[in-house]
């Protein structure tokens, strides 16, 4: 029997630098436990099957949110809209879930959870699947809700930075003066 050779590690700068150049929409996930609201900001977000409806998320194994859905198995996912990076930038922050939430035009959707006001739309979700990866936690949820919000350009993620819209729904990527 031979063995194989080990891989050479990947540089993690480059690979970060390289995962840069993979345009991202922008969501907000968000999940409720009784009184207390939490979300984040992801990118990790992609659709898995259309029969039924489902959807993967990936939050890190330490987000506030993690445990909300860990005790609840419900969320949401909320699309934004390229004039919403002032929500994307909140939901980022490393800050108490209130601070997330305050001021900040909700509704509530059938599964109770925070469904965020002026979205391009959102789907709630029930987990069906749990799955640690690395630092990370990969929720797979089938959507038992779904609303479309308004129509508008969507937010979007490039090279460390949001794209910029432009009259006539077109969108920006800047480069940064990345390579």
């Amino acid at each position: 029997m031979t063995s194989e050779p080990s891989p050479t590690p990947v540089d993690v700068p480059l690979f970060r630098d390289l995962m840069g150049r993979w345009s991202t929409g922008v969501s907000v996930v968000t999940a409720r436990d009784g009184p207390l609201d939490a979300g984040l900001t992801v990118n990790a977000f992609l659709s898995v099957s259309l029969a039924p409806p489902s959807v993967l998320v990936s939050l890190t194994e330490d987000a506030d949110t993690t445990p909300v859905i860990d005790r609840t198995g419900l969320f949401a996912v909320n699309f934004l809209a390229a004039d919403q990076r002032a929500v994307s930038e909140r939901f980022a922050r490393a800050v108490p879930p209130t601070d997330k939430f305050t001021d900040l035009p909700v509704h509530r959707g059938q599964t109770g959870v925070a469904l965020l006001e002026g979205t391009l739309g959102a789907i709630e979700c029930r987990v069906v699947s749990r799955a640690p990866a690395y630092d990370h936690v990969l929720f797979v949820g089938q959507v038992v809700r779904a609303e479309l919000g308004r129509n508008a350009p969507p937010l979007v993620f490039f090279r460390s930075a949001y794209a910029e819209a432009e009259p006539g729904d077109r969108l920006h990527l800047g480069t940064g003066g990345k390579r």
